[in-house]
């Protein structure tokens, strides 16, 4: 009787289960999107404002480049979680309370965002322009924009 092995779990393999990561419940977003095809990037655009169609926006967005995504680009899964529009102009593509899902290339995309990001520029240039030349000489302004935040203590 003293050869008899008892096989026993570790301690370790006891614990393991309660050291494995939790699942963490979180409310689905309404602007969730599925993975965009490589090359592309996916954009929600409103499609109707307090139940107003608004067709300026969609053929302006058209316009710069987007293309609505139709329900068949879609995965089986991607299909269960992103509804299409069943009726109206837009059936067929994919919609999520009075937003449409559209892609755009990627490099198009980084193109649109340089094409804002230096309009932004030049009207911040310009109103600094503006600011500066009513400056009167006892009065003196500067460019340089600085702000300091203390929390109290020796300054």
């Amino acid at each position: 009787m003293d050869n008899v092995k008892l096989k026993k779990t570790t301690r370790h393999a006891e614990t393991r289960d309660l050291q494995a990561r939790k699942t963490v419940w979180s409310p689905p977003r309404q602007l969730d999107a599925p993975a965009p095809p490589e090359g592309f990037k996916y954009r929600w655009i409103r499609e109707s404002l307090q139940g107003q169609p608004d067709d300026k926006n969609i053929t302006s967005r058209l316009r710069e480049g987007y293309e609505l995504v139709r329900e068949d680009e879609l995965s089986a899964e991607d299909k269960m979680k992103y509804p299409a529009m069943s009726e109206g102009k837009y059936k067929g593509t994919i919609g999520v309370g009075g937003l449409l899902l559209a892609k755009i290339p990627l490099e198009m995309a980084k193109s649109r965002n340089e094409y804002f990001q230096k309009k932004s520029k030049e009207v911040q240039e310009a109103i600094d322009n503006e600011v500066l030349k009513d400056e009167h000489p006892s009065m003196p302004m500067s460019s340089n924009r600085s702000s300091k935040v203390t929390f109290g203590g020796n300054q």
